[in-house]
This record gives structure tokens, sequence and C-alpha cells, in this order.
């Protein structure tokens, strides 16, 4: 496979609005969402906005037709009231996929997956994890911060079966158009040649832009690891990703990080509310 490290293009800044356009870009956006924004007033605040307008090319138009269809989205999934006590399996899917506990050089969140690692619970399941996580980015991005997320996904030894072709299209999907502009870069580490034919097809679902973040590292290879060690703390990254830090991840520690962050963002009061109405316990 070709080494893929380019740097991310300069023009997805060009063209950008002024401050007092943007303004104004939003203002629009909203007349245009009706009374969808007095039902998510949450969700759809100036940041958000601006992020779906930053990912369709400062269109209003697009940007609301595309918020639109995460309010759907959203009114019917309830990712918002996700939280760690919801997760099935969760221990075990904790260590195939987690937010790791150390930001990289530029000060974004590290969004950590170990596909390889055979999954226990169904791709439903694991779908609604991958929302979890995601939701918890979201809110722990600054009001002005955008594509403060690197996702790291250790992909040694990776086979057909680790990644249902249906799996991958669907968590694709989700970071495209309910999640956009909070991926900044996605790096895949010790792809194995079988992994090619799979990419090929995989791509062909990938917006332009989410393409032109993904980059392929290998732990063996000094280019690589040039750009690794300048990118993070090589103390704290995983020997993984060609880091110094061998030790795995403390679940018990973990989850006290998630559930407060739960607390933090509501999710445990709102699931608490949903169970109520439903009748569950």
């Amino acid at each position: 496979m070709n080494f893929l490290l380019k740097t991310r293009r300069e023009s997805n800044h060009q063209g950008s609005p002024s401050s007092e356009e943007l303004e104004e870009k939003i203002v629009q956006v909203r007349e245009l969402l009706g009374s969808l924004t007095a039902e998510m007033p949450a969700f759809l605040s100036d940041a958000t906005i601006r992020r779906f307008l930053r990912s369709r090319n400062w269109s209003t138009e697009q940007a609301t037709k595309l918020l639109k269809e995460t309010v759907r989205w959203r009114r019917q999934y309830r990712p918002e009231s996700i939280c760690w006590e919801g997760i099935a399996e969760k221990e075990y899917e904790g260590r195939r996929a987690y937010i790791a506990d150390y930001l990289d050089a530029n000060g974004r969140c590290v969004l950590v997956t170990k596909p390889t690692i055979k999954a226990k619970v169904s791709g439903k399941e694991q779908i609604k994890y991958f929302v979890y996580l995601l939701e918890s980015l979201s809110m722990n991005s600054a009001d002005e911060q955008e594509e403060h997320v690197t996702w790291l996904l250790d992909l040694r030894g990776w086979a057909i079966s680790s990644t249902p072709l249906s799996t991958s299209r669907e968590s694709m999907h989700i970071v495209q158009n309910y999640y956009p502009g909070m991926i900044a870069v996605a790096i895949l580490s010790n792809t194995p040649r079988i992994f090619e034919s799979f990419w090929k097809i995989l791509k062909h679902f990938l917006e332009a832009k989410m393409n032109e973040k993904v980059k392929f590292v290998y732990t063996n290879n000094p280019e690589s690891h040039k750009i690794v060690s300048e990118m993070f703390d090589m103390d704290r990254l995983e020997t993984a990703f060609g880091g110094r830090n061998s030790i795995t991840i403390d679940i018990d520690s973990y989850a006290e990080r998630m559930r407060r962050s739960d607390l933090a963002r509501g999710a445990q009061s709102m699931q608490m509310d949903i169970n109520l109405v439903t009748g569950h316990h």
C-alpha cells in the first residue's frame, strides 16, 4: 500500500467567511431550522452550526439539510442519553475502543480503536458504544474548537471478520453526517496487505475531506515514526502506534472517568427519565 502521509490541503481553509459573514450564516441557518432550534437548543448551538457549515463548504442550505437529518436521527437514537452503565459488555468493549487519557501535541482528544480484538457484542451494540464515544467527545469540545479529535486505529493482525463492511459503513456514515468537523486526522497503524482490498471498497463511502484525513503509518517505518513522534508524547502513546507506553488500559479508572463525563453532560439523568417513562429499571 502506498505510504499516505500527505498534509492536509490548505484549500480546506480557503474561502472561509469573515466573522461577520459567519454570524450572518449562523442566523440564516437558525431561521431555516425554525422551531427545531427550540426543540434541541443544547445540540443546535452556534458551535454545532459552525461545524456543519464548514463541513458543507459554508453553504447554509446544505448545512441546514444535514442538520435536519441529524435532528431526525438524534430524535430517534437519543445519543445524548447513552451512558456508560448502558453499554453492553462495557468492561470488554472499553478495551476495544476508548478515549485516551492524554492529548496529542495540538491539544486534541485522542480516540483509540482496536478492531482486531474480537467483539463480544452485536454490530448494533458496537455502533451504540461508538456513538457514545463520539457524543462524549463532542461535548468535550470547547465552544470555538473544531476538528478536535485524533483517531488512532490499531490494525495489526486485521482480518475481514475484524470489521464487517456493514458496521464500518454505518460508522463512517455517523461520523461524517452526524458528527462532521470533529475528526482532524485518522491514523491507521500497521495495516496488513489483506486490508488493501477492503480499503478500496470502504474509501468509496468516505467524503473527499474525510479521505484526506486518513493516514497510514507503520511502526517500523522511520518516516512514520518521525511524524508520529511530532504528534504525540511517545512516553504516553501506546506501543501499538510506535510509542513507549506498554501499560494496558486500567478499565476501572476509565469507567470512573466516563461516569464523570456522563454526569457532566447530563446523560445519566436523561437515561433515568427515559427509564421512568418506559418502565425500564
